[in-house]
This record gives structure tokens, sequence and C-alpha cells, in this order.
């Protein structure tokens, strides 16, 4: 049994416009699954179909082997959301826009306050339990709508941009939480702008443009397919450029400060071998972009559309 199985998904606008064109996924239970995609790919369309909130026009969809046609509220049920936008009520306080929602799931009032009270402390929300919603930072607000989202214990939890606009430190620790709840057992679909994000937290990756899904393949596959990987390179003393070739391509980014373009079938000692050949000392070394990312520009970049 499957966490979420969808065949043929398709989906059609009045307009004409064709959001999905028969799309296919699978998600095992206990998978931490990316799905990136630009503008206008199809995520937003999906997860609405998912949701209840967008009409699918054919395919089908199954949640934990439960049809969405033949039971939507078995579905719901089963699935926690948490959203990009906030739609909450901003004069309503944490602690009982959390209890509503868990009422919402026909949870039991001593239950409902036993299940908001863990999920706030674990979220670093306790104190503000009783703070009026406006009152709270972006960030805080973003730990709330994860809290509303798990307080029926939904076995899969759907994350539309969960870290958008959070400091370091605050989407460091939402990651560590996320980590913990997965190693528990519970199944997590993101989507993302973080390309970092989905390579750090998702064992697996999908990637759709324009309705349809590109690639579908366990992280560590996906990036074994990168052609080459660009690395920064701050110096200890000025030098002279090493010569390229066509599995090293070295650029000046400034007197102390290399940018170099390493073949995927060249090991980080080969690196280090040519510089060592060429007599330069490096202070430190960082990539210009994570793997994924590139891996994403290769396959839809192109196309000059930007991340949603």
């Amino acid at each position: 049994m499957s966490a979420l199985s969808i065949q043929q998904l398709r989906k059609t606008y009045g307009a004409g416009v064709e959001a999905l064109k028969g799309v296919d996924l699978r998600v095992e239970p206990g998978e931490f699954f990316a799905l990136l995609g630009p503008n206008g790919a199809g995520k937003s369309t999906l997860i609405g179909i998912l949701t209840g909130l967008v009409n699918k026009t054919s395919g089908t969809v199954r949640v934990f082997d439960q049809d969405l046609d033949v039971s939507p509220e078995r579905v719901k049920a089963q699935l926690g959301v948490m959203t990009q936008e906030f739609n909450f009520n901003i004069f309503e306080n944490c602690w009982n826009t959390v209890v509503f929602q868990a009422g919402y799931h026909g949870i039991e009032s001593r239950e409902a306050a036993h299940r908001t009270e863990k999920l706030l402390r674990d979220l670093e929300l306790w104190d503000k339990r009783k703070q009026p919603i406006r009152n709270l930072s972006g960030g805080m607000k973003r730990r709330l709508m994860l809290a509303r989202a798990m307080v029926h214990d939904p076995p899969l939890l759907i994350l539309d941009e969960p870290t958008a606009g959070l400091d370091i430190e605050l989407r460091r620790s939402l990651w560590d939480y996320l980590k913990k709840r997965n190693e528990d057992g519970l199944t997590i679909i993101l989507t993302t702008h973080y390309l970092e994000e989905a390579e750090a937290l998702c064992r697996r990756v999908a990637i759709i443009d324009q309705g349809l899904i590109l690639r579908d393949a366990p992280t560590r596959d996906l990036l074994g397919t990168l052609k080459r990987q660009t690395f920064i390179l701050e110096l200890q003393e000025q030098c002279a450029l090493p010569d390229s070739d066509e599995r090293l391509q070295f650029r000046v980014v400034d007197a102390l400060t290399l940018e170099v373009d390493v073949d995927h079938q060249l090991t980080m000692n080969d690196l280090f071998h040519r510089l060592d050949q060429t007599h330069i000392k490096v202070q430190s070394l960082r990539t210009k972009a994570n793997r994924l990312e590139e891996l994403f520009i290769d396959m839809v970049g192109k196309k000059g559309k930007g991340l949603s």
C-alpha cells in the first residue's frame, strides 16, 4: 500500500489550459519526498486536487488505499496540509487556532488540548499560546501553520514552501523537527524554493514541468547524473591561473578567488592533485550552487522560468 498513488492525473481548466497531462506519481509510506518545478509546472494544481480544492479532469488518486472519488472525506482525514499563504484568523490566539482545528477532525477536547500543548512546545510556541496571531513574527506564524496541520496526527503531511521567509536559524530548526517526525514514520511531501532544502531533507525527488513528470528518482541517483559541479576556491595567496581542459575549467573571480567546473568523472582528489601541481594553496572551498539546483537548471532552467 502506497502513501500516495496517482495514475494518469489530468486537469484542464476552462480556458483550455492543460495544467496536468497524465501525471503518474507514487510516494511510499515513510518517504520524505520533494516535488519541484518552475512556475506553471502544475505543482499547485496537483496539491489542490489532493486537498479537494481543485476538481480533476480525469485520473485516479489514492491516499493510503483510499480513493479520492469514492471516499474524499477519508482521504482528507489522512492529510495534513501546510499551505504557503497564511490562512487563519489573525485575531484568534495560537492555542484556540490549533484546538479548534482538532475539533474539526472530531478529536475530543481533552485529547485536543494534550496534542496542542505538545505541538506548541515542540515548535517553541508555548510561551505565545495566548497571543493573538497578528502579534506573531512571520517565523512563528509558519510554525503555527505546521502545528495546525499536524494536530490530527495525519500519516501524510504536505508542505508547500514551509520555510519561505524564515531566517537561517529558524529554517534549520524546522528541518531538524521535520527530519525527526519523518524518522518516526511520518510521510512528507515537500515543495520548496530552496533546492538545498530538498537535497538536505528528501530521499526522493520528482521534477515536474508543463504538467508532466520529467524525472522521479532517489535523490542520490538524480545527483549522479550531473555532468559537472562548480566550486569556488578561496586562495591563500595570488597565483597564476591554471590551464583548463575538458574536465577542469578554471576562471578568475578576483585576485584571491578562483572558480572551477569539475567534470562528474573526476574526484576531489583529482582536483587537488591539479592544484598541487600548479602550487596553488587553497584556504577554503565551497560549491557555487547546490547539486540539485544545478541539475534543476540543466533540466528546466534554460526555458527562462523562475522557481515556484
